[in-house]
């Protein structure tokens, strides 16, 4: 879906659709617009009314499970039915008497804050998770985890863990590193899902992500009638910050795509988001180093590496300088290589290294990162392929991969006093063209005047009459590469508005009169003196050099 689309229309299940208070129908959120809007009778409905009517949804909920919970036992440690005692494991709502089978529940999970309102039930057995995970084992045998959780693999176990399903308009600030430039956007986020409990490796759950809604449905005891269920032991504040990183990491991919650069940082802002609590299935293993999650719907495996993996921070201005010595390097060893002598060597790496140091400058000057030091972290295996899905009694593996729906952003600025939507364009053919055109342009321009001038009489043109020009421009023909084909790109985009209907007109931003002056101001210090005489120098030399080029020699 591009931006141009009105609505972030997508599939989701009818349990955390906003509705059509006129017609019943489903409304779909309008990026543009702020609200969601009815696919049938087109009304809308404000963000307020829309969270509301969920709060309804919930009130419901809630007075069902009350009744639902009627139907269990509410114990805390000893079974009414046997006198047997009970014990529950930290964090743990449900427990089963060992030796009546009796379901207990944990008073403290029927609490209206925390129970949960939706489910994904288990779609994969026991049995067949560590199937699952005993193939993953087997394809990865190379690597230390494989090997070390294959042994492991009876102690796998099953569990409802719980989660806030985060589905609504969400606002981006996002920072362009490698431009300095900050931009806002707005969006939608569809089936994510955060992780509420606080020892649990959120990373872990989310590379065994997604899940398929399809599935989701209103929550029910009888679901977790005889599994472990976790309880949610973050607090509030917690909550809303994981919200916001988890909903700016979902974005961050599709952003960057529009930005053309990996190097962004987003800051998510979710205080318009529906949040429902779920439980989700799962199936965990934690040991030692070691840690596995096993989707108890889609059978998807990801496992946390056993050890951190390192790298190092470099500064720009010493990224430039490692880049300046490893190309000169090369060129040394090729010059060496092919027999040329050592002094030739030196002089050449030498020059061509002054050249680089310049150009590398100028490139990494423009990431502005200057921190130093060694960054830790830990790689995520996953499995590959699509979900499990059951074909009579068997489980198979479908080819077709399960992915998170993600709308593109819209992108917003301050333009002509108001706020308005814009498309952002970085690398278009013309800019690269002209990036090309102006590099040839300066590196030949006392040739190109000289043709003029001699009406284009290439018999008498005589070339190494701008030697001295080719030898201060054509080193720096990268600089004017990297300026007009990169950093002017990057730093001054193309800005499209889009009015209500979807029309793009390009936005060119006036000069002030202040930019203007300090143009002529500059201008005017190299024609008084002391700089006069230096500015006519460079203009004598100049116009000898193409006369030079344009009639040779004069005998």
């Amino acid at each position: 879906m591009n931006a141009s689309d009105v609505s972030a229309k997508t599939k989701v299940g009818k349990l955390y659709d906003i509705h059509c208070p006129a017609c019943g129908a489903p409304a779909y959120y309008d990026i543009r617009k702020g609200t969601y809007n009815c696919s049938y009778c087109g009304k809308s409905v404000g963000i307020d009314k829309a969270k509301n009517q969920k709060k309804g949804f919930r009130d419901v909920s809630h007075k069902k499970m009350r009744e639902s919970i009627k139907k269990f036992e509410l114990q805390r440690a000893t079974c009414t039915g046997c006198g047997a005692e009970v014990v529950f494991e930290t964090g743990e709502a449900v427990a089963n008497c060992a030796f009546c089978g009796r379901s207990l529940v944990r008073k403290a999970f029927v609490n209206a804050d925390i129970i949960p309102e939706l489910i994904i039930p288990f779609a994969i057995t026991w049995d067949e998770a560590r199937g699952i995970l005993g193939d993953w084992c087997a394809k990865n045998r190379h690597r230390k985890e494989a090997r070390a959780i294959n042994s492991r693999l009876d102690d796998l176990k099953g569990f409802y863990l719980p989660y806030e399903l985060v589905r609504g308009p969400v606002k981006c600030d996002v920072f362009r590193i490698d431009g300095g430039s900050i931009y806002e956007c707005g969006g939608f986020v569809d089936r994510v899902f955060v992780n509420c409990s606080a020892k649990l490796d959120n990373r872990v759950l989310d590379a065994m992500e997604p899940f398929d809604l399809e599935d989701l449905k209103e929550f029910d005891f009888s679901y977790i009638a005889g599994h472990q269920v976790k309880t949610g032991d973050i607090d509030s504040d917690e909550l809303v910050r994981r919200v916001d990183v988890e909903v700016g990491e979902d974005y961050k991919p599709v952003i960057a795509k529009t930005l053309e650069t990996r190097a962004v940082n987003v800051t998510a802002h979710c205080g318009d988001v529906q949040r429902m609590p779920v439980l989700l299935p799962v199936y965990y293993l934690a040991f030692e180093e070691y840690m596995v999650a096993v989707n108890g719907q889609t059978g998807k495996v990801s496992v946390r590496a056993s050890r951190d993996s390192r790298y190092l921070l470099l500064p720009w201005w010493l990224k430039a300088i490692l880049a300046t010595i490893a190309g000169s390097a090369g060129v040394a060893l090729g010059l060496f290589a092919f027999g040329v002598g050592k002094d030739l060597i030196f002089t050449a790496t030498g020059c061509l290294a002054l050249v680089l140091l310049f150009v590398f400058f100028t490139a990494y000057s423009q990431q502005k990162e200057d921190s130093f030091g060694l960054e830790c972290y830990r790689k995520i295996f996953t499995s590959k392929g699509g979900p499990f899905v059951r074909e009579g009694d068997k489980l198979i593996q479908s080819k077709k991969e399960l992915k998170k729906p993600v709308t593109t952003p819209i992108f917003f600025m301050d333009l002509v006093g108001r706020q308005q939507e814009v498309e952002i364009r970085f690398t278009t053919l013309y800019r690269v063209i002209r990036a090309l055109a102006i590099t040839f342009g300066v590196v030949f321009l006392p040739v190109i005047i000289a043709l003029l001038i001699n009406g284009f009489n290439f018999s008498i043109l005589n070339p190494a009459g701008s030697a001295v020009w080719f030898c201060i421009t054509v080193p720096l023909s990268p600089v004017f590469l990297i300026k007009y084909g990169r950093m002017d790109i990057y730093d001054n985009p193309w800005i499209y508005l889009v009015d209500e209907h979807g029309k793009k007109k390009r936005y060119k931003a006036k000069h002030s009169k202040a930019d203007w002056e300090d143009t002529l101001d500059f201008l005017k210090e190299w024609v008084k003196p002391p700089l006069l005489w230096f500015t006519l120098l460079m203009i004598l030399l100049f116009c000898s050099m193409v006369y030079l080029t344009a009639f040779g020699w004069v005998e």
